[in-house]
């Protein structure tokens, strides 16, 4: 078990999905000439950091948002100082005022009872496991392929953040959209809405899979 710290910075500028990418760019072109490696997992020369992202860039209640991680909870000082004010997000120009700052800590671990979560924007299928999941018939059996996936993503977020688990994660999903695509740079993508429950307690609008710097496979709370 391990307690994670998280900044939830939310900000009053209006953004579409498709320009969470250019407020990424925004931001980081904001911050200099020299912005700390967590903004961008640049190691340069085409070379990227492929750890778990410790700064996500998001929309959260239609406003653009950053979720800071762990150590990079104390490089938000950065932010709040040079990025308040017009950033340029793609050809036009957003006034990008901080509006809410959410700290939280909590302990990630397993446990006997289960938690609801949601997971937008998720991307579980990549070349590969994408001819897998269009070779199964029944929709059954398609769940069980993606609980699998989930789960995969889930240990590989709790691997990234050196978390060791002492039971079984175990997940199951309850609630699944229909499969719907998003496109990045271009390349088509097939994603999928879900409600599950699971064995973790983790941290709110964190990010799991394939893109979750940018405002992928986000995980929320599900509260009664």
């Amino acid at each position: 078990m391990k307690y994670i710290r998280t900044l939830t910075i939310t900000t009053d500028a209006e953004i579409h999905q498709n320009e969470i990418p250019l407020f990424r760019g925004a931001v980081i072109k904001s911050l200099g000439e020299s912005p700390n490696l967590y903004f961008h997992n640049h190691l340069g020369d085409d070379k990227y950091r492929y750890a778990y992202p410790l700064i996500q860039y998001k929309r959260l209640g239609g406003k653009a948002a950053i979720v800071c991680v762990e150590e990079a909870v104390d490089l938000i000082g950065q932010f709040l100082t040079e990025v308040n004010g017009v950033l340029t997000i793609g050809n036009r120009q957003v006034t990008c005022n901080t509006s809410r700052i959410q700290p939280a800590k909590i302990l990630v671990q397993t446990w006997e009872d289960s938690f609801m979560y949601h997971i937008s924007r998720w991307l579980p299928l990549n070349s590969k496991n994408y001819q897998l999941y269009k070779n199964i018939d029944g929709m059954v059996e398609k769940i069980t392929f993606l609980e699998n996936i989930l789960k995969a993503n889930m240990l590989s977020m709790l691997k990234g953040l050196d978390i060791h688990l002492e039971k079984e994660l175990v997940l199951k999903i309850t609630e699944l959209s229909d499969p719907y695509l998003l496109y990045n740079k271009g390349v088509k993508m097939m994603a999928f809405n879900a409600d599950f429950k699971c064995n973790l307690s983790i941290p709110n609008n964190v990010g799991i899979g394939k893109n979750a710097s940018i405002g992928c496979g986000i995980l929320s709370i599900i509260t009664n």
